[in-house]
């Protein structure tokens, strides 16, 4: 892989799509390999905005502005690192040859789509996964419900991530306000459900999968130490690396990324959730990109995720070796305001073996993930202590 020099015509050029907190490391990692880079999003002065070397604004579901803006920019690869595009538009870019899609078109067309990466999970690859179906309407959810998936279940949009529009519904008096909650909270309204069946897990896990070239030039696929998280609401609140497990659930779980990210194909890193119950393991979801409850390894490898994924883009050899335990915890905005600022950073920092990331988004909301605590130390759970402490500690307040 040769790589040119930034702002000059032999520049190696990428451009992401999507440049929130996760986008934003992957900018960093993919500069300090000496690539130019060129971040997108929906709105102005985005965490990958502030360190990209050309920043734009636009809608990324139009395809006719998306298409445009990689003829004017002509990037040589284009890295998605969200759900609200137009994965059609990236299809015919990838085919007409004006740029090389991450991991590859097909991938970010299958991932965005519940439906999509469910039935290729399930039903094409034969993976235990949950019960589930698929509705347009109040009474297919239902129907659904009534025909086997039973309650408690979870209704998500087929179209959206990171918790956004998804509900629990414990019994008949919550599915109406699960099917109202998934049309407004999605990602992108497409009018159409997941209803997911209950698993009695006893844990979930993100397992980060690597397809990279070897040194005779060949993909080959490596594992992270599994990623063990909370969630709430969806959304992730802490993580931590390595979640224990046996040896026949990591192996099956290795077995089932595998056999995910190959049909996916191309290079690059993938989140892959799992939900683990004794030595069963169920497949769940899967990223073509850095996955949110992988920000831990920015404190456990020696690689982390986003230079692990911009490795693997541009060709180059990577290392997934664990170096030491930690975790990480989220820091949420607390509010609904523009410009906030973060109170008590000294006393947080203070707390040892602690590290923070504070993302720099324009607008906070109250549960809108704002930083996150990160923390080392001689196991899991003394991270955890650390990384729920020091994100504790930092205050946001109001500008001003």
């Amino acid at each position: 892989m040769k790589i040119g020099t930034p702002l000059s015509p032999g520049a190696t050029r990428v451009m992401l799509l999507g440049s929130g907190e996760l986008g934003k490391e992957v900018i960093i990692a993919l500069q300090r390999l000496g690539v130019e880079v060129i971040a997108v999003d929906r709105y102005a002065n985005a965490p990958g905005h502030q360190v990209a070397h050309r920043a734009h604004v636009i809608d990324m579901t139009d395809g006719a502005a998306l298409r445009a803006l990689v003829e004017f920019e002509r990037p040589q690869l284009i890295v998605p690192e969200i759900e609200a595009l137009s994965t059609a538009t990236l299809a015919d870019i990838e085919r007409d040859g004006l740029a090389t899609v991450v991991p590859v078109a097909r991938a970010t067309q299958l991932t965005m789509n519940r439906e999509g990466i469910r039935r290729l999970a399930a039903e094409e690859l034969g993976l235990p996964t949950s019960g589930y179906a698929f509705a347009e309407s109040l009474e297919q959810i239902q129907a659904a419900i009534d025909a086997g998936i039973g309650y408690p279940c979870i209704v998500k949009p087929v179209m959206s991530s990171s918790g956004k529009g998804q509900s629990l519904i414990e019994g008949p008096a919550d599915v109406a306000k699960a099917w109202d909650y998934a049309r407004s909270g999605g990602r992108v309204d497409s009018g159409r459900v997941i209803v997911e069946a209950m698993i009695n897990f006893d844990y979930e896990i993100t397992l980060l999968t690597v397809r990279a070239r070897n040194a005779e030039g060949n993909i080959e696929t490596t594992f992270c130490a599994p990623v063990g998280h909370i969630q709430k609401n969806g959304d992730y609140v802490e993580s931590w690396q390595p979640q224990a497990m046996s040896e026949t659930a990591l192996q099956k779980s290795r077995d089932i990324a595998r056999a995910v990210t190959d049909n996916l194909g191309g290079c690059g890193l993938f989140g892959v959730e799992l939900f683990i119950a004794g030595d069963e393991v169920w497949f769940s979801e899967v990223s073509p990109r850095p996955h949110d409850t992988g920000m831990v390894t920015m404190v456990t490898q020696w690689q982390n995720e986003f230079e692990l994924h911009a490795r693997a883009i541009l060709g180059l050899p990577v290392d997934t070796t664990l170096r030491n335990p930690g975790a990480s915890a989220v820091i949420y905005g607390a509010m609904d305001a523009t410009g906030i600022s973060f109170d008590a950073v000294e006393q947080a920092l203070a707390v040892p073996r602690t590290d923070l990331r504070l993302f720099g988004k324009p607008e906070a909301f109250e549960r809108r993930r704002m930083g996150v605590a990160l923390a080392y130390g001689d196991d899991v759970e003394d991270s955890r202590a650390r990384a729920r402490q020091a994100a504790g500690l930092v205050r946001p307040v109001a500008a001003g």
